[in-house]
């Protein structure tokens, strides 16, 4: 066994050993491409999302130096043609990048240890076999000798450039090696397969590109590999089967990355963290801190913050992702950085209309960290008056919901756009972001004759009245909540019982000023 060649499968028996979701479709997709012009594959993922579990998987299953085969017993794999063909049939390099880093004595020497230290491994373990200075060289005399091919994994294969930014220099290298491995005439005749995992895709990166023969799978373009990095659904549905967590609570919290044809994908840590602590928190955000996001948001680039501010509020942005060239130091704009941050998993992409959103509660916590840390004190302000407004609204004080309204307008709300119903309801979205943390928001609720604006429904265990919220604009506020009650909207609400706020804004554009209306509503329980 080494550190590099045949690292063998103490890593996927360590895995097996806890709690394991079968992932081992991958391994029937890759045999696919094992010796054909599909054999070089990238899967791109933000961090903690399985890409490590992935790679010691397919190391346990190719590497000869072991024998898997109790440990993918029963598992999907055991099922294909193709298990036992390439069962432990190969010689399997391993490199993790974070680890040659981790180990380097200054990063500059990065690019020359995986030479040096991989060569020196491969000669050791074919000793008759002629030395070789490079890394390539050494692969193909092996080849050459024993007609063996070799498999590459690679895991978080971008480190260096995210750890390096700035040592253009050492970037140029180590671009020099992954493209002789391949990228040359040689990489047919000794490799059979690679696989590479990163955060950031491989396209477009920097000023020339290492490996365009790779097939990318990325946040982006996922298909056809959506559900084997990350839970699916219905896995995290099982999972919370077999703990004391209720799955619809999980699925606010960690849902939302909406991958492919509306698989819905989340992160592992998260999940399998609040499981087996038995409460839901900040898990996958915890394991970088804030400031990455905050450097980004801090960019304001092209209005940036307006679409954040937009998007705490619970709206979707239409971005263009073409223009992003996975280049982390020059200048990006608007597009450029949502669509980076859809990369590092801080936002989700959806493919049919081309937006981006925050994906779940987790994920907003850290944005509102990153606000109120960062240099947009205005929208770090509205959303600590967030909660003083749910209050305000709850104690039926129209004067006070009136002018937090119109503060949280004049503030979070570009002035081209600001003479509309839409900006008034995104404003509403964003001035009542603290109702998330009891209310289920529901835009355009539809009832007998028509629908409601906005509606917050409270969530279990929440002893919150329902808000029914109506925007008008140039109208009046008591107009508004006439036309609430002419609607049948409360009627629409009846299964749920109880308490109803009626919530009428108006907006006035010659004057600029904003008034409230609420009433309170009462209608009888009945079962639908």
């Amino acid at each position: 066994m080494g550190k590099y060649l045949g690292i063998g499968n103490a890593g996927f028996t360590a895995i097996r050993k806890g709690t394991y979701i079968d992932k081992t479709g991958l391994i029937s997709f890759v045999n696919k491409t094992l010796g054909t012009m599909q054999k070089l594959t990238c899967v791109s993922r933000p961090r903690r999302f399985g890409k490590s579990y992935a790679a010691k998987m397919l190391c346990a299953y190719y590497d000869k130096s072991c024998h898997s085969d109790h440990l993918f017993s029963g598992l999907e794999i055991a099922n294909n043609p193709s298990y036992q063909k390439y069962l432990n049939k190969y010689d399997v390099i391993y490199l993790d990048i974070t680890l040659f880093i981790a180990s380097a004595g200054n990063i500059k020497d990065v690019v020359s240890d995986i030479e040096k230290k991989v060569t020196e491994e491969i000669q050791a373990a074919y000793p008759g076999t002629k030395p070789a200075d490079t890394l390539l060289d050494m692969l193909f005399h092996v080849t050459e000798d024993t007609g063996n091919k070799f498999i590459i994994i690679i895991d978080e294969w971008d480190a260096l450039f995210r750890e390096a930014k700035q040592d253009t220099q050492l970037q140029e290298d180590y671009i020099r090696l992954l493209r002789g491995l391949f990228k040359s005439s040689l990489t047919d005749v000794v490799i059979e397969g690679a696989y590479m995992t990163g955060i950031l895709p491989i396209k477009k990166y920097g000023t020339q590109s290492a490996m365009t023969d790779f097939f990318e799978y990325t946040m982006l373009q996922p298909e056809p590999l959506e559900k084997y990095v990350g839970f699916t659904e219905e896995e995290v549905r099982r999972l919370c089967e077999d703990s004391r967590l209720d799955f619809e609570t999980v699925r606010e919290w960690y849902d939302g990355y909406i991958l492919g044809d509306d698989v819905h994908i989340y992160s592992p840590k998260s999940v399998m963290d609040a499981i087996s602590r038995g409460r839901l928190g900040n898990y996958w955000t915890q394991t970088e801190t804030y400031e990455s996001l905050r450097l980004y948001i801090d960019l304001d680039e092209d209005g940036l913050k307006e679409s954040i501010v937009q998007m705490l509020g619970g709206a979707h942005q239409k971005i263009d992702i073409a223009t992003f060239q996975n280049d982390l130091t020059s200048p990006m704009g608007r597009d450029d950085v949502l669509t980076l941050l859809v990369h590092l998993g801080y936002l989700s992409y959806c493919t049919e209309d081309r937006t981006v959103f925050i994906p779940n509660e987790e994920v907003k916590q850290e944005f509102i960290r990153a606000v109120n840390g960062g240099r947009h004190k205005e929208v770090a302000k509205l959303i600590q008056n967030s909660d003083r407004l749910l209050k305000q609204t709850l104690e039926m004080d129209e004067e006070a919901v009136a002018s937090a309204i119109e503060e949280a307008h004049k503030a979070g709300t570009a002035p081209l756009f600001y003479n509309n119903e839409q900006a008034l309801r995104s404003v509403i979205r964003f001035a009542y972001i603290s109702c998330a943390d009891y209310f289920i928001k529901i835009e355009e609720l539809p009832s007998g004759h028509g629908y409601a604006d906005v509606v917050f429904f409270p969530k279990r265990a929440s002893s919150m009245p329902v808000l029914v919220i109506e925007l008008k604009w140039n109208q009046s506020d008591e107009g508004a909540i006439r036309q609430i009650k002419r609607q049948d909207y409360p009627l629409a609400l009846r299964e749920y019982g109880g308490e109803i706020l009626l919530v009428g804004i108006n907006y006035d554009s010659k004057s600029g000023k904003h008034t409230c209306k609420i009433e309170k509503y009462e209608v009888e329980h009945v079962e639908l």
